[in-house]
């Protein structure tokens, strides 16, 4: 019985497209139960996400004929106004197959080898199963997707290395600090990016946030959502004394920490390093300020440029990764049960590869 699948994803349409097909878990269940009904496919599971609607179907029928139905499927369920056309793709096995085990490894992913993809699919996978709606084939092959997702994360540098700027500042962290536990962070500056950063640091350990920002009720806000505590802008440098890592992203046109403000204050910290993360453009901190002794500076292109070469080694492993779902993919093919003649070939409609 091969696996087939019908799906778009990031690669292949938009967000104004993607969530127009999208499937809550609430309803899931009973597009499944509506899917089998057809009588064209026997086993099913829907996997919809922020970046992806994708269907997993196994069939006695001929391949073509059951992704030609679950096009039909799609469309009549969502009743869009036009057509999906290259926005889909079709998977016949092994392409089917080996595209399941790409997406469990995140080498699917818009963030090569990012791992919450998996537990996605983990999710996708349980509802299906617990309203019976996965026979043998299909939970065979979800749960070899899972031990080569597995395989792939021990066995290969995937997902090895931050890939994002709060990431990255959070590694750069625990290289410089034997631990983040005792460590106090402050945030000047209250964008989107900073909080990423605090939060991240916060989920690794950090003992407490202090928010600083021109607009003092927007830093009271942030604090209270990162359970920390709000100063006024212009007294944030009487902190300098307790904190240990600066994330700061103001709009200001000019340096709002220099050399010779830092400076005397460094004498109050008995040579405690300090990280400053400077993810302002135009620029915060002032360059200078690395060749103080025991501070470490880092404005978004270095952190960028850390992250990029991790995706670069990332980029490297992919040869490897790929054979073992290639291996894989035709293990799990050739323990299938016996398929018409034809239905093992392999064909793809659509843009994704």
């Amino acid at each position: 019985m091969p696996i087939v699948v019908l799906g778009l994803s990031h690669r292949t349409a938009p967000v104004t497209v993607r969530e127009r097909f999208a499937f809550s878990e609430s309803v899931a269940p009973e597009a499944m139960r509506r899917l089998r009904e057809t009588g064209i496919i026997e086993e099913a599971a829907i996997l919809s996400t922020c970046n992806r609607v994708e269907i997993y179907a196994a069939t006695s029928a001929e391949p073509r004929a059951a992704l030609t139905a679950l096009r039909q499927f799609l469309h009549a369920h969502h009743q869009p106004a036009d057509p999906l056309g290259n926005e889909l793709y079709e998977l016949a096995e092994p392409a089917s197959v080996e595209h399941l085990f790409k997406v469990a490894s995140g080498l699917d992913s818009m963030v090569l080898g990012e791992t919450e993809i998996l537990g996605q699919l983990k999710q996708a996978y349980d509802v299906a199963l617990k309203h019976q709606h996965t026979g043998r084939r299909l939970n065979k092959a979800f749960q070899s997707a899972f031990n080569v997702a597995k395989k792939i994360r021990t066995d290969t540098n995937i997902q090895r290395g931050s890939v994002s700027v709060a990431s990255v500042a959070v590694e750069l962290a625990e290289k410089i600090f034997d631990s983040l536990t005792e460590r106090t962070v402050m945030v000047i500056g209250a964008g989107d990016t900073s909080e990423k950063t605090a939060r991240a640091l916060l989920s690794r350990g950090a003992h407490s946030v202090i928010v600083s920002n021109r607009s003092h009720d927007r830093a009271v806000a942030l604090a209270s959502e990162l359970g920390g505590r709000a100063v006024h802008f212009d007294d944030w440098h009487q902190e300098f004394d307790r904190i240990d890592i600066v994330i700061s992203s103001t709009s200001a046109p000019h340096y709002v920490l220099t050399r010779a403000k830092l400076e005397p204050l460094l004498a109050r910290r008995s040579r405690r390093p300090l990280l400053l993360v400077d993810i302002a453009v135009p620029r915060d901190i002032e360059p200078e300020i690395n060749f103080l002794d025991n501070v470490y500076l880092y404005n978004v292109d270095d952190l960028q440029a850390i992250a990029d070469d991790y995706l670069k080694l990332r980029h490297e492993e992919l040869a490897v990764c790929e054979q073992i779902i290639r291996e894989r993919a035709q293990a799990l093919i050739g323990t299938g049960a016996r398929r018409p003649p034809g239905s093992g070939s392999q064909f793809v409609l659509g843009t994704e590869s």
